[in-house]
């Protein structure tokens, strides 16, 4: 009897860390989630993920052979670093691919930010099928934007097209290094909402920031709260739709949980401010696109076969074609 082949998908988050063992059509055989325990640093966060993702190969698929791992992950990941990666300290300092590499020995490697990895399981069974071109907007622990063109998650010169979160939030902002401003993702995020509730005064003790959408209506501090955070928002959804023109804007991520509070204020700010307001729509995958992502990484890598093997990691999430791809609804649920 053969022996069997599967894949790997791994999701970094800063909250929690998602992974999913599947077949080579990319069927799910079993999942898990545990905390990303981002308290305790890089190390042990990562080692956390690796851990539980061996013992569910090894529940899920004993003695099967692992083809190829796809990883999503805050910032952007490279062979000898994560850039951009501030929602767990020494994240940057990971040499990311090469740690894979060695936790997973045999397999090959694909790596993607979690929001290009989110837009690409999205454009290619989701929400933005079709739709040409499109965003996808990350709300989450972090704040960022994904660009879909012709089907393909637009990259960018150094992986970073779309991280808004580091957008300028005022004039006064220009020319300033960005140890000197506050970036937009640190005023507006899930991690951003939770931490300003708590320090607006009266008597609320740590929020999360679904529970600050639930008590903002009776609570005036927390209202004015969600209105600016929804303002702000708005603001630069409405740049980006005017300078990308997308037919549609899909929205994932953790605040979705909360999306009846939340888009009417996006939708107000898009119908006013954009010369052809694009479709604004949750994302069929709210909360596991980027592991979805992941799972779509390992399973092209794994279906490339020795050619891919031949180049290495990669970094850049591949096209929306599908060729080869087959994944049923029970996949996607």
């Amino acid at each position: 009897m053969s022996q069997a082949t599967v894949v790997l998908g791994l999701d970094f988050g800063g909250t929690k860390i998602a992974i999913a063992v599947c077949d080579l059509a990319g069927n799910r055989l079993a999942t898990a989630t545990v905390s990303s325990g981002g308290e305790l640093g890089a190390r042990a966060s990562f080692d956390r993920g690796v851990e539980t993702a061996r013992d569910l190969l090894e529940t899920a698929a004993p003695g099967s052979q692992l083809a190829a791992v796809g990883v999503s992950t805050f910032g952007i990941p490279f062979d000898d670093r994560v850039e951009l990666a501030p929602a767990i300290s020494g994240w940057d300092g990971l040499a990311f691919g090469r740690e894979l590499r060695a936790a997973f020995g045999g397999a090959v490697i694909r790596m993607a930010t979690d929001a290009k990895a989110a837009a690409q399981a999205e454009a290619r069974w989701g929400a933005l099928a079709g739709c040409d071109p499109a965003v996808y907007l990350n709300l989450g622990t972090g704040l960022a934007a994904a660009i879909v063109i012709g089907g393909t998650v637009l990259a960018g010169a150094n992986g970073a097209a779309g991280e808004i979160g580091y957008n300028l939030r005022s004039l006064s902002d220009v020319g300033l290094a960005l140890e000197q401003r506050i970036p937009l993702e640190d005023m507006v995020s899930g991690q951003a909402l939770a931490r300003r509730a708590a320090g607006a005064g009266g008597q609320h003790g740590p929020l999360t920031a679904a529970a600050v959408f639930d008590a903002g209506p009776g609570d005036s501090g927390l209202h004015d709260l969600l209105a600016d955070f929804a303002a702000e928002l708005g603001f630069h959804l409405v740049n980006l739709a005017i300078c990308l023109n997308p037919v549609r804007i899909a929205v994932g991520g953790g605040m979705v949980r909360s999306w009846e509070r939340l888009r009417p204020h996006l939708q107000h700010a898009l119908s006013s401010g954009v010369p052809f307001p694009p479709e604004l729509v949750v994302a069929r995958f709210p909360d596991d696109a980027p592991l979805l992502g992941a799972v779509a990484l390992a399973v092209d890598a794994a279906q490339a076969g020795h050619d891919v093997a031949a180049r290495g990691v990669y970094h850049q999430v591949p096209g929306a074609d599908g060729t080869g791809i087959t994944l049923n609804q029970d996949t996607m649920a």
